[in-house]
């Protein structure tokens, strides 16, 4: 996440914004769900350890770590907390390729599934 740490990145319907300390407990909340654990092939974490994993995140060199944030809620309300429904990471193959990179996007709230 080194790369992407003030990175910003606006779509039709989401924006991208780095996953920093503050998104941790609604993150650790929804990987509380089996479902979740199942389709992301996640064991589950203490809250604490949820926060270890995302300080060691941001110091990883190999992936960028999003948070998904609902536009429309976002440009609404401006409170990122509220407007998460996901995230979406990039796992780059070495340091030296930055090109290709293998891409996970997960939108935990089921209510923003399939209108995103």
């Amino acid at each position: 996440m080194l790369i992407n740490k003030y990175t910003v990145i606006k779509g039709r319907n989401i924006v991208l914004v780095p996953y920093r300390e503050e998104h941790v407990l609604k993150y650790h909340e929804w990987m509380k769900s089996e479902e979740l654990q199942k389709l992301t092939a996640s064991e589950p974490l203490t809250l604490e350890e949820e926060y270890e994993m995302q300080k060691s995140w941001q110091k990883d060199e190999n992936k960028c770590t999003f948070i998904v944030l609902d536009k429309d809620k976002y440009e609404q309300t401006g409170n990122e907390i509220d407007s998460m429904i996901g995230d979406t990471n990039l796992f780059f193959a070495s340091p030296e390729d930055r090109i290709c990179a293998e891409a996970e996007i997960m939108i935990a709230e089921q209510s923003a599934r399939g209108r995103i």
